[in-house]
């Protein structure tokens, strides 16, 4: 009987699956090499929190979602804890360390929240600019807000269902068209 407690579910298994889905959509090389996102512990983690973010958000408007959106922060925050104890943060370092990537993370949350619900498409850039390229690269960031909007765009087509059961999907950032490319233009 007590050993219930301590067994897996199928829901666990489900949020792993979402909470990974987000951590590969992070590392992929796209965002480093096209977009122009440090490729460092910094940059990874600010693609964690825009992906966390990004979930969260779609989860939000559905009621029955709540306890799901709070397992995949839970798992969030469990992974940034034991990755910060691998990185070599001492036990005492470890909640100083979590408080700023629980300010970070809040932060990111309402900046990206009030991006995506301002009329003007150029908010979303700015916020993306300050937060994930350090303050620099307009072009990326614009190339970076677009990428933003079709993952909303396939979040809200993802039906609550697949999503409980661990099935998620974003768009593939390297299938976006470079800057000053035409796909309507044929080639001789």
């Amino acid at each position: 009987m007590i050993f219930q407690l301590f067994r897996r579910t199928r829901q666990d298994e489900s949020i792993a699956s979402l909470y990974g889905t987000i951590v590969a959509q992070a590392r992929t090389q796209a965002f480093y090499q096209n977009f122009g996102v440090s490729d460092t512990a910094n940059g990874r983690l600010e693609m964690i929190l825009l992906h966390t973010v990004l979930l969260l958000r779609r989860l939000e408007p559905e009621p029955a979602t709540g306890p799901l959106a709070q397992a995949v922060f839970d798992l969030f925050c469990q992974d940034m804890d034991d990755n910060l104890r691998e990185m070599g943060v001492g036990d005492l370092g470890v909640p100083r360390a979590m408080q700023r990537i629980g300010e970070a993370f809040y932060g990111r949350q309402a900046a990206y929240r009030a991006a995506l619900d301002s009329d003007d498409p150029q908010a979303l850039v700015e916020a993306l600019r300050r937060n994930v390229l350090d303050g620099f690269q307009g072009a990326n960031a614009a190339r970076l807000a677009e990428y933003v909007r079709a993952a909303m765009q396939a979040l809200a087509a993802q039906d609550i269902a697949g999503l409980r059961a661990g099935k998620l999907g974003f768009p593939d950032p390297a299938n976006l068209e470079q800057p000053g490319s035409n796909s309507n233009d044929a080639s001789p």
